[in-house]
């Protein structure tokens, strides 16, 4: 059986999709991007800046969910462009036990919701 997730920490959904589904034990979260959930501005300041939104707004779904980076077993990251890839790498690399992460998977695309630079979605596991 399903569970519906949310949380007011994070962006409301702007279309039909919730911010995370628990199957079982398993959460699968929609990408995140870096609205700020109190305004639902977008915070594009600069790219480490713009991950570390997208990263918060993932932590508050997860903690919705009674879950931490901890629990995340994959990451999926869209990104508009290759060239900050290191960039967010860093601020991505900051949640995560480098022994212990994820596995992920990043992919450079066209375009992104909002003509934001970057997207990040993850499943967990309790």
């Amino acid at each position: 059986m399903k569970k519906i997730i949310f949380t007011d920490k994070a962006p409301a959904p702007i279309g039909p999709y919730n911010q995370a589904v628990l199957v079982d034990n398993t959460l699968y979260t929609s990408g995140q991007i870096a609205l700020n959930p109190v305004t639902m501005e977008l915070v594009l300041d600069d790219i480490e800046t713009e991950t570390k939104q997208v990263m918060e707004n993932m932590k508050a779904v997860l903690e919705a969910a009674d879950m931490t980076f901890d629990n995340v077993v994959k990451t999926t990251i869209f990104i508009m462009n290759m060239g900050d890839f290191s960039r967010i790498n860093t601020v991505y690399g900051s949640y995560f036990d480098e022994a212990t992460a994820p596995a992920r998977e990043t992919v450079q695309v066209a375009c992104l919701p909002k003509n934001v630079n970057v997207e990040i979605s993850m499943t967990a596991v309790k």
